[in-house]
């Protein structure tokens, strides 16, 4: 697998938690769906929990686990952000993932609050979100220079009709986690310049793909290139 700097930094503090205990790291992914994240880490050895609301999503993570045979370490529950704590033990999670989700939820503070409070003392949530700026450049490359303005002058980056109830820049959403109570260790980006290479250029280049993997590697944590990533990744610790 190529370098990706979510990953790796999931991966970072996966094997600090080992450290700290013999038991395998318990992760808690919220809004996780098919198992795009759950899978492989429950691969690694993780105890993974993934809640959504969406039946059809856990079917296709467990069916995902099951070929991975990883069946025994993931927990399938259907439900809400705004339910979790009903739904998992308070404080029971090495780490929590929030890939997606912020960016849906109603209440933009309540939903933090849960996934901080998922999280155990000392441990650590991962959120992962759409750039408000990324989709701005993306409409002007569209032609769509009013959606580009709208974008712009909302200041939750949001277009009539759009289903995405807000997008984040980086100051927006180091205050959010600051807001919830935790201390925010890493702000990357994701999705840095790897969208803005044609698919011809990596299949008539050998060793282009690898090259490109370690370029967002590196610049994942520059700006202003990490400002203008299609998503920013966050990790932050619960005091």
């Amino acid at each position: 697998m190529r370098p990706d700097a979510v990953r790796l930094a999931l991966d970072t503090e996966l094997a600090a938690v080992r450290r700290r205990h013999a038991e395998p790291p318990r992760v808690l992914d919220v809004g996780g769906g098919s198992g795009v994240w759950a899978v492989p880490l429950a691969a690694a050895g993780c105890l993974v929990t993934v809640v959504d609301p969406s039946p059809n999503a856990l079917a296709t993570l467990q069916r995902r686990a099951v070929e991975a045979g990883v069946a025994d370490l993931v927990t399938a529950v259907q439900g809400d952000t705004d339910a979790l704590a009903d739904l998992v033990p308070a404080g029971g999670a090495d780490l929590v993932l929030g890939h997606g989700v912020l960016e849906v939820v109603d209440d933009l503070p309540a939903a933090l609050s849960h996934l901080a409070g998922a999280a155990t003392p000392g441990g650590a949530v991962s959120i992962l979100v759409a750039n408000r700026y990324a989709a701005l450049i993306n409409r002007v490359l569209a032609g769509r220079l009013v959606d580009a303005r709208q974008l712009l002058d909302d200041p939750d980056g949001q277009l009539p009709g759009d289903p995405l109830q807000r997008r984040f820049d980086v100051d927006r959403l180091s205050a959010a986690l600051s807001s919830a109570g935790l201390d925010v260790e890493l702000l990357q980006g994701y999705g840095v310049v790897a969208d803005l290479v044609p698919g011809a250029v990596l299949e008539g280049n050998p060793g282009a793909a690898e090259a490109l993997a370690q370029l967002e590697v590196a610049a994942a944590t520059q700006p202003p290139l990490r400002d203008i990533a299609s998503r920013l990744h966050a990790l932050a610790r619960r005091p």
